[in-house]
Parts: structure tokens; sequence; C-alpha cells
């Protein structure tokens, strides 16, 4: 593989991250207040990060197994429709974090961040320990294990915070 081709391979899934916050960042510079920004923030996150990303990455295991299998550096096995399977329940979750409270938002967080925090300690495992520098080992998919779930949960700390914060109080009748 060039360089480009693998430089894209490998790119190809912050594309997942960067659309929500683009996104969250456009539709959330006319917001009227931070209640208003921070809910904006994390649907745009539920929906395109989590949600339609996982969805993604569910179709791709299973259409084109082969192509997955390469771009980590692994052989085809059963454990790719298994991964497939993992990641659809990943995109329910994030669709259903779109509606959800944030203390829902917080439970969807870390339920995904079990699956894919340690993913990303096994693609990191499998950088150093086997030499895997297969682009969906080394690459981007590293930053959305990462980030996916825990931009998900802090939003949702926020969000349940400023929720418990007291608004002030307006001129009191007498």
């Amino acid at each position: 593989m060039d360089n480009f081709g693998f430089f894209a391979q490998s790119a190809f899934p912050l594309v997942w991250i960067l659309v929500p916050a683009i996104g969250a960042y456009l539709r959330g510079r006319h917001a009227t207040s931070t209640r208003e920004r921070l809910e904006i923030w994390q649907r745009w996150w539920a929906i395109g990060a989590f949600g339609i990303g996982s969805l993604w990455m569910t179709v791709a295991f299973l259409a084109v197994p082969d192509v997955m299998a390469t771009a980590i550096g692994f052989p085809r096995t059963p454990f790719l429709f298994e991964i497939a399977f993992a990641n659809l329940g990943l995109a329910i979750m994030g669709f259903r974090a779109a509606s959800a409270s944030a203390r829902e938002r917080i439970t969807i967080g870390l339920g995904g961040g079990m699956f894919l925090w340690g993913a990303l300690v096994g693609h990191v495992y499998q950088w150093f320990a086997n030499g895997d520098h297969a682009p969906g080992n080394t690459g981007g998919v590293l930053v959305n294990d990462l980030l996916i779930p825990g931009v998900m949960i802090v939003l949702a700390v926020r969000s349940r915070r400023l929720a418990a914060t007291p608004s002030p109080a307006g001129p009191v009748a007498v």
C-alpha cells in the first residue's frame, strides 16, 4: 500500500469525530444558553460519533469482512461477525443517547467505553507485541476508541452538573 493509501485508511475513522464536532460547533453558535449548547453537542456526538460511526462499522464488518480483516491486520475469523454486532449495540446506544437524560448518557458512555477502551488496549498491545501497524489497528481508530465514549461521558457529567446548579433567581415579589 502506498503512503497516501495508508494515510487515508488510517485517518478515515476520524470522520466520525470531526463531522459531529464541526456540526455541533456550527449549530451551537446560535444557542442562547450554555445548557442549549451542551445539549446540541451531546446530540451531535450521540448520533454522529456513537450512532452513525458504530453503524458504519457494523455494515463494514458484515458487508466486507475481508477488507476489514486486512485493515486491522488480522486474518478473517468469526470474531469479525462479533465485532459487527458489538458495534450494532453501540449504534443503538448512541441513537438512544440522543434523547436520553444526562445520567443515562453517562451510563451509555461507560458501556460503550468498556468495549472501545478494551479495543484500544487490544490495538496498542497488537501494535507493540506483534508489530501490527495496519491502518485499522494503529491509526484514527485509536483516537475514536478513546474519545467517543470519553467525550460522551464528559458532556453528560457537565450537563448533569449544570442541571443541578440553581439558576439565578429573579426579583422576589413581596
